[in-house]
């Protein structure tokens, strides 16, 4: 991510030396653009670091919601100094446009820009497919635990697509001498900015609020309770994430009855042991012995 965050602040300072010369509002949207990617894989690398905080009397289970936090602040600012920032641009230049000077330099740099863009774009494709499984892409951005990973991938689709509006926006004008079309490039830049900047800060809240476990996690961590051989039935399991890698995880467990107080001990023992070898991120665990009830019917 470091590699990331130095290759945007390039990229950025590339862009805005192209706004410079150009005048042109699709580069100078994609210039912030990029100064917001850099600033938010910042912000990631910061809220990675704070999450490995210790837990204390204060945050008994941690810190690792940290990193949800700052995913969300991440989509605050995609969405503000991006999305809104690009849409008030390409407004203003639909309203008042005026002729680009040097288009073949921002087209020059956009090009080279794209190319750079893909290399990042494919290597976050790497990282994620190494822990996708076999979902696809869309449910591995609704489903994921884990926050930075698409966000990047977000990110960087974004910058690819927009470089492209861009290019296309820049292109357009050159070849009509219209520079309204750089106007409407820097228009979508921002539409899109701010829809994905709308689809993370839903995904980073719903993990803020907090999120169960996978449903082959919380299978797993069933087969676990249910395969210990001094367990009854398991009556209800509840589990949640307060970290990307820390599951919280509440069972009331119904046990063999003849069991006396120093053997439900040790069976509860043995069971947080069988769940967390199957389940390591389950760190936090409360299993509560109980007995089954059946249900009476209404009156």
């Amino acid at each position: 991510m470091v590699a990331a965050l130095l290759a945007n602040a390039g990229i950025a300072v590339a862009k805005f030396i192209g706004f410079l010369i150009t005048g042109s509002a699709s580069m100078l949207a994609e210039s912030i653009h990029s100064v917001a990617d850099s600033g938010n894989q910042g912000l990631l690398l910061f809220g990675g670091r704070r999450a490995r905080r210790a837990a204390d009397a204060s945050h008994p289970f941690g810190y690792g919601r940290e990193r949800y936090f700052w995913a969300f602040v991440v989509a605050m600012v995609l969405f503000s100094l991006g999305g809104a920032f690009a849409i008030f641009e390409g407004v203003e230049k639909i309203r008042h446009p005026h002729e680009l000077e040097s288009a073949e330099v921002a087209i020059g740099i956009l090009v080279a820009a794209i190319l750079l863009e893909t290399l990042s774009f494919r290597t976050a494709i790497v990282e994620a497919n190494k822990v996708r499984g076999d979902v696809g892409w869309w449910q591995f951005i609704r489903r994921s635990k884990n926050p930075e990973l698409p966000v990047v991938l977000l990110e960087d689709l974004g910058a690819l697509v927009g470089l492209v509006l861009a290019l296309a926006g820049v292109g357009v004008a050159l070849a009509t001498d219209d520079a309204r079309y750089d106007g409407i490039g820097t228009l979508s830049i921002g539409v899109l900015l701010t829809l994905i900047a709308i689809v993370l800060a839903i995904e980073m809240k719903s993990l803020l609020i907090g999120e169960s476990a996978d449903s082959r996690v919380e299978a797993s961590i069933r087969s676990a309770i249910t395969g210990q051989p001094k367990v009854d039935h398991l009556i209800h399991l509840r589990t949640q994430h307060i970290g990307p890698e820390e599951l919280l995880v509440g069972a009331k467990v119904a046990f063999a009855p003849s069991l006396s107080i120093p053997e439900l001990a040790e069976a509860v023992n043995g069971l947080e042991a069988s769940v967390r070898a199957a389940v390591p991120e389950a760190r936090v665990m409360y299993i509560e012995p109980d007995v089954m009830r059946t249900a009476t019917p209404p009156t």
